[in-house]
């Protein structure tokens, strides 16, 4: 591991919480019995015997899905972990690095609600730095901000809800400086022209990334958010997961659908076509003020009033999302690009509007 380009010396052990140190993983019959399964007959773990498909256990490492994933993206599987979603991730993150009622993180508003509502479930303190005007990290306030307690810093990019990814020189600056944890959340980067920080995942033994297949890879209905790190933050984090947090059926469509690569680049074609399709037309929609520049599958315009308008789509069958009460965001609705028919249809009612 490669820690030169870090300001600081970073040892992950100073942020592992006490008790999760001192944990005595839980053993599941499934972990214990690491051999080759076939033949055998399992009376170890008190399932029901008669075969319908889902009476055994999941697989509570997901090897399979490992293994697949781990081509796909080309890290190795011992910097992976799965989750139930990325929400859990994310709450897994938080259990194992952040003493509650004693720790902190730093968010930059607007982006994802789900890390406040984590940390408050963890009592963890939250820092607010909000963005820029140009809804650019302020990287100075930023380390300048961080205490002793504070932890983990959250980074959106490509950022919900303003669609920007964040410029690549910013975030290496945050990573390298920041004495703490960077978590990057990666939900829409495949929708992105930038770079997955995957790639430099050696480079930081402080650097945490999260990914879904609830995005692009449209298996939002699975829920299977994916943890890439090091494999010592990987190792602390599978200490207090679940022992079969990802089911049987969510590894099983996940294996079928990773299994069509192409099926899957064309799918993101479509979208990304249909993203310029719907930004073009907005440019000149008349209750629209401007349009922010995406990298994500959703695009956030400014309007002349986001409730109205909100409340108008509505009632023409139209469900987007009003972010006005969002810091920086006030007037602001986003939405999702659908299909070429969705796409026509919002574009078709919003012209309507007087």
């Amino acid at each position: 591991m490669n820690n030169e380009t870090l300001k600081f010396k970073f040892s992950l052990n100073d942020y592992i919480r006490p008790n999760i140190k001192a944990l005595k993983p839980y053993a599941s019959a499934r972990d214990e019995f690491k051999e080759n399964e076939e033949g055998m007959v399992f009376l170890d773990a008190n399932e029901n015997p008669f075969d319908n498909g889902v009476n055994r256990y999941p697989d509570p490492q997901q090897k399979q899905l490992k293994s697949r994933l781990s081509t796909l993206k080309r890290v190795a599987e011992e910097q992976l972990l799965l989750g139930n979603g990325s929400d859990e991730v994310l709450d897994l993150i938080f259990r194992a690095f952040c003493e509650p009622n004693q720790d902190s993180v730093i968010t930059l508003p607007p982006t994802y609600g789900m890390y406040e509502v984590l940390a408050s479930l963890n009592a963890i303190a939250v820092q607010k730095i909000e963005l820029d005007a140009n809804f650019e990290p302020r990287v100075d306030v930023i380390l300048k901000a961080a205490t002793t307690a504070t932890k983990i810093l959250f980074l959106c990019s490509p950022n919900n809800p303003t669609s920007n990814s964040f410029k690549a020189k910013t975030i290496e600056k945050l990573v390298t400086n920041f004495n703490g944890i960077v978590v990057i959340d990666e939900a829409y980067i495949d929708f992105s022209n930038q770079e997955s920080w995957i790639r430099r995942l050696d480079e930081f033994s402080n650097l945490i990334v999260i990914q879904t297949l609830s995005k692009a890879y449209g298996m939002a209905g699975i829920r299977l958010g994916i943890c890439y790190a090091s494999e010592a933050i990987i190792s602390v984090l599978n200490r207090i997961k679940p022992p079969y947090n990802v089911n049987t059926l969510t590894q099983q469509k996940a294996l079928e659908l990773l299994s069509k690569p192409q099926t899957l680049s064309e799918d993101i074609q479509k979208i990304l076509e249909q993203r310029k399709v719907l930004m073009e037309a907005l440019q000149n929609i008349s209750c629209i003020k401007s349009v922010q520049p995406s990298d994500a599958n959703f695009i956030l315009a400014k309007v002349d009033d986001a409730t109205k308008r909100y409340d108008e789509l509505i009632s023409k069958g139209l469900v987007i999302r009003n972010r006005t009460n969002q810091p920086l965001c006030n007037n602001c609705l986003r939405f999702t690009v659908g299909s070429p028919e969705e796409n026509s249809k919002l574009i078709s009612a919003l012209k309507s509007l007087s």
